[in-house]
């Protein structure tokens, strides 16, 4: 009996239609699709400013596997970075040598006196110095940050290039403690004489006595030596406190601040480079004497009082003050 009931199931299943002739044909577009339902990538790195996991050992750095603000910091730092850097320090250079051949250096048209008088003691030319070398030194170490590996390596090579880039970044780790030490050493000696007065804005306004041909009253540092010194005090301060983030990494910031730091650095470094060569031009080329006082230390009273009248009147008589008196005349009583 049961044979037959067996037969009977298959007889039944053989003789029926298959589905595809009653037109219920499986279609293949309409086969699922095992990541229609996944997260969409683009969609997942807007909502999360990283993605990571679980982990068990105590860096919790370990935990992301990828961090999508890093594109946008990598991008930025080798494509719009070199690229603002560059055109600073290029339109800063083009700019000085049109302003020297339209206007060329200024002379000092003295009347030499023949008395000297202390510009900047030794302490304040060795600040002066240790921190201008050391700037030199940064800079041209951090430059190499942006334009080694696109204009020194392929003249070297890049095994050459690895080394110099190792030991640049030694040196520029080095220099910026000397560096730090000559700000300090600028605001102990100078703040004083750099406090805005209301002469400066005269000053800037004839653009230090080039508009209109006239000499211009300034202190002991005119309203462009102010300006130089406070962005130095001030460039400078945020280049330590960045460079610090950048020297130890990950002891205040996660990487989304290393990130942001290190696009700060560079772009105040940038502009520091950039002002420094016009404060380099003026002291060299653009006005004669400056780079004297600064190596020898004194000025002849003349000078001093073409460029900075107050300055040399306030010195001038705090040394008749100083003088000694006069010997009597040979002959004459003296009272008792």
């Amino acid at each position: 009996m049961k044979c037959l009931r067996l037969l009977a199931l298959l007889l039944v299943v053989s003789l029926a239609p298959p589905a595809f002739a009653q037109g219920t044909a499986p279609n293949p577009d309409s086969a699922p699709n095992p990541t229609a339902e996944s997260v969409n990538e683009e969609m997942l790195f807007k909502q999360e400013s990283k993605i990571g996991g679980r982990i068990t050992i105590p860096d919790e750095r370990a935990q992301y596997l990828i961090q999508p603000q890093g594109r946008d910091w990598r991008q930025f730092h080798e494509t719009y970075l070199p690229w603002i850097a560059g055109a600073a320090i290029i339109l800063m250079l083009i700019a000085l040598v049109m302003f020297y051949m339209l206007v060329g250096p200024a002379k000092s048209e003295f009347k030499p006196t023949g008395q000297r008088i202390v510009r900047f003691r030794g302490i304040e030319r060795f600040t002066h110095w240790i921190t201008a070398v050391s700037f030199i030194l940064l800079g041209l170490t951090g430059l190499n940050y942006f334009f080694g590996k696109r204009l020194i390596a392929p003249l070297i090579g890049p095994v050459a290039f690895g080394d110099f880039s190792q030991y640049a970044k030694y040196a520029h780790n080095f220099f910026a403690w000397p560096f730090t030490l000559g700000v300090l050493m600028m605001v102990f000696f100078w703040v004083r004489d750099n406090i805005p007065s209301r002469g400066d804005w005269a000053w800037l306004k004839a653009g230090g006595g080039l508009v209109g041909n006239r000499h211009i009253s300034a202190g002991r540092f005119n309203a462009g030596q102010k300006i130089v010194f406070w962005g130095v005090v001030l460039g400078g301060t945020l280049m330590f406190i960045s460079g610090l983030i950048l020297l130890f990494p990950f002891e205040w910031v996660d990487v989304n601040g290393m990130q942001l730091t290190n696009v700060v650095h560079g772009l105040i470094g940038s502009l520091f480079v950039a002002g420094i060569l016009a404060h380099i031009y003026i002291g060299t080329i653009g006005m004669e004497g400056d780079f004297e006082a600064m190596v020898e230390g004194t000025v002849d009273l003349g000078w001093a009082r073409q460029h900075h009248d107050r300055w040399a009147e306030e010195v001038a008589g705090t040394a008749r003050r100083d003088d000694p008196p006069a010997p009597p005349p040979a002959g004459a009583r003296q009272r008792i």
